[in-house]
């Protein structure tokens, strides 16, 4: 049924900022709440000036403690990070005491459902779309904190729509996502905006509107569950559409929270038409925007300003890391001239989420749900003949990776059994994902398994040729810093050529091949064999490899555009589980090889 644009408004203006849904998928556009702000201390005189501080995190990754489930510790690091919504909700509590609650709006750009244990534990063991299910741990602490609206991050998309519609339904707060479109109607299939009203005694009161933006490559990274049902258009485009609305509505400030890095930069090459990282290009092209919370990027930007090309005016941009590690404020004076209220500076900083403690509400809030997923991860499932670690699995093969593999392989060749393609070899990709990760000898548990696989990815067999795989191979390699023969090797320096990230390198297994460093990138696999023999190019495999690289996740070639054999939505650290609880024994000799090395002219490095 089409949505009365009239009647919802008129609705959403009482009960906040509101979806229609139709199926599995939301309909027709959803408009953003006005909700009005107490109001300001402080009653007297007109006053001429007002001061508003927006704070901002994201990327919080379900991270409600400080706590790394693990290591089945407290969080720590060599820069002294504290994380956790428990540590924010302290800081978020100082800043409304400095500035007045009433002059404070709390927002966050986005990936709060998967990160963790925690979300993992909520999201399939106990879901929440069970009948009767719990209510999220994240909705719980970012209702509790009191945030006002929150954009859609990639990784809210992980678990399929209905997990992420049940979350919506738990939050009480909006969750924007302007450029994320029902595929049919093309109207926004969340709220785009929400609006809030800061009353200032003796004036007209301060109208700022909150514009939410989403990242384009969900289309790529969750393929499966948003296919023919949402689609996800550039940022540039989408704000160049709404803040112009926004402003002819009254917005006196408006705020964009987009789920972008700033860097103008994508991972997944000219597979989609948008740009990744546009937050920067967002500030320079559009007019209007006053400041941007950043996310995505999990870097750490306290303030960044960007000269809008069309207006000569200054966009103020701050990113505040990740995992509740910093809260973003922007500070905003506003002058009120000429019958209206003008932004007259925004200053933008960052406060550290190690200088302060807990909230024991929020602690108390969630103590059961922390203790119930902390037993989880601690069931014993196997035991190891000896010590695993990744320590060295960026520049080595190291057999913790092997383990990665060989149960993708066995997986797929289980699933394809009685096929047409039961005949065919089976070979599988993984990535050196943590420097950290270890299997200790003896008892291996839930936790020891999960902090090798970290992602909530899930496995899919895909159809390529021997010259195929070569290209993928050369891909992978360049990875790797080239280094002369006769040059020193600092393995710190070896890798992450072109800020290339750890996950978007690629081992493969059942190929022997060496990667020559000295060599230019593009032609630094050397000796290249199956069985022992030279890879036939014509050659065809059953490649087993992770959802985020089949559907074009770090732009490796051929695999998008492969044929696909088959698909599971179990995710491969459960499967990793469940090979290692079947065998009992976690031994090396059942699953380790050495495939690869690194050379220089025909030397091994190592």
């Amino acid at each position: 049924m089409p949505l009365n644009r009239r009647k919802f408004l008129k609705k959403s203006a009482v009960t906040g900022a509101g979806v229609a849904l139709t199926g599995a998928v939301a309909a027709p556009a959803a408009q953003a709440a006005e909700v009005k702000g107490a109001a300001a201390k402080g009653a007297g005189k007109r006053p001429k000036r007002y001061s508003l501080t927006v704070m901002g995190t994201t990327d919080l990754h379900g991270h409600v403690f400080n706590w790394d489930y693990f290591k089945d510790a407290e969080y720590s690091d060599k820069a002294g990070n504290a994380q956790g919504l428990a540590r924010i909700s302290t800081l978020v509590d100082q800043v409304r005491e400095e500035k007045g609650r009433c002059n404070t709006l709390l927002l966050d750009a986005g990936d709060t459902i998967q990160g963790t244990p925690l979300t993992y534990y909520y999201a399939k063991v106990d879901p929440i779309t069970a009948k009767g299910g719990p209510v999220h741990p994240m909705a719980q602490a970012m209702n509790a904190i009191g945030y006002d609206a929150v954009a859609l991050g990639n990784h809210e998309f992980n678990y399929g729509i209905e997990t992420l519609r049940k979350f919506e339904s738990q939050c009480r707060f909006p969750l924007l996502g302007a450029n994320a479109l029902d595929a049919k109607t093309l109207k926004p299939a969340f709220p785009p905006y929400f609006i809030k009203k800061f009353h200032v005694p003796g004036a007209p009161p301060v109208k700022v509107a909150v514009l939410g933006l989403t990242n384009p490559g969900i289309a790529i990274w969750d393929k499966a569950y948003v296919q023919g049902k949402l689609t996800f258009p550039g940022l540039e485009e989408q704000a160049a559409k709404w803040v112009p609305k926004l402003r002819s509505m009254g917005a006196d400030v408006v705020v964009v929270s987009a789920h972008s890095g700033s860097s103008g930069t994508s991972s997944y090459g000219d597979q989609l038409p948008y740009i990744e990282n546009s937050a920067a290009l967002v500030a320079q092209q559009v007019p209007g925007i006053d400041a941007i919370l950043v996310g995505h990027a999990h870097v750490e930007i306290p303030e960044l300003k960007v000269t809008n090309a069309k207006t000569g005016k200054t966009v103020v941009l701050s990113e505040p890391l990740c995992y509740a590690e910093r809260l973003s404020l922007f500070d905003f004076e506003l002058v009120f001239e000429k019958g209206k209220w003008e932004v007259e500076s925004v200053a933008a900083s960052l406060r550290n989420a190690n200088a302060v403690a807990d909230d024991p509400r929020i602690t108390k809030l969630l103590s059961d749900e922390h203790a119930t997923v902390v037993k989880y991860v601690n069931q014993v499932v196997g035991t190891a003949t000896e010590t695993l670690t990744t320590v060295e699995a960026r520049y080595k093969d190291a057999p913790i990776i092997d383990l990665i593999t060989k149960v993708q392989e066995d997986v797929v060749r289980a699933a394809l059994a009685g096929t047409q393609y039961a005949s065919l070899p089976v070979i599988a990709q993984a990535s050196p994902f943590s420097r950290t990760s270890e299997i200790p000898a003896g008892k291996v548990t839930i936790r020891d398994l999960s902090s090798l696989y970290v992602y909530d990815n899930t496995l899919v067999a895909k159809l390529l040729t021997g010259a195929q795989l070569r290209a993928y191979l050369e891909y992978s390699a360049e990875y790797f810093v080239q280094t002369a023969a006769g040059a020193v090797v600092d393995t710190e320096k070896l890798t992450n050529a072109n800020n290339r990230p750890d996950y978007n390198y690629d081992y493969v297994s059942g190929l022997g091949y060496e990667i020559d460093v000295a060599q230019a990138a593009g032609s630094r696999i050397k000796n290249l064999t199956y069985n022992g023999a030279a890879l036939d190019d014509a050659q065809q495999f059953v490649f087993a490899v992770n959802n985020y690289r089949a559907n074009g996740g770090g732009a490796f070639p051929y695999v998008a555009s492969a044929t696909e054999l088959w698909s599971e939505s179990t995710e491969i650290r459960t499967r990793i589980a469940e090979w290692v609880t079947a065998k009992g024994v976690l031994d090396p000799k059942d699953f380790a090889s050495v495939d690869w090395k690194l050379t220089r002219d025909g030397t091994p490095v190592f």
